[in-house]
């Protein structure tokens, strides 16, 4: 895996999970706005809609270089319209990217050792 593509899926991962808490912090305001008179909705909306179009950029761009499947593309895509998805998502993702780097010192003491 090359930098730029180990750039984007990191880029990525570190916005997964602030979006997915966002999210849950706009569904817990719309709550709160129907049944007191404690209204965030605005500000929150705001707020996880910006980290929704920062996600669905990373996730193109990560899309773009690591040439994903249809199925693995979608399902990242599917993760981040979920409430909790992004926490899932950041999690497959952290574990994509130790398998990238255990699979490159791999390849760097195969070289090594011929």
């Amino acid at each position: 895996m090359d930098l730029k593509t180990a750039s984007a899926l990191r880029r990525l991962r570190l916005v997964s999970a602030p979006e997915a808490v966002s999210f849950l912090l706009l569904l817990v305001c719309s709550v709160l706005k129907r049944t007191t008179d404690f209204d965030a909705v605005r500000p929150m909306g705001l707020i996880h809609g910006m980290l929704f179009i920062l996600y669905v950029l990373f996730w193109a761009d990560a899309w773009n270089r690591t040439k994903w499947s249809l199925k693995t593309a979608a399902l990242y895509f599917v993760l981040s319209v979920l409430p909790t998805g992004g926490f899932f998502a950041e999690r497959k993702l952290r574990r994509e990217a130790e398998d990238a780097v255990i699979a490159s010192r791999a390849r760097q003491e195969a070289v090594a050792k011929a």
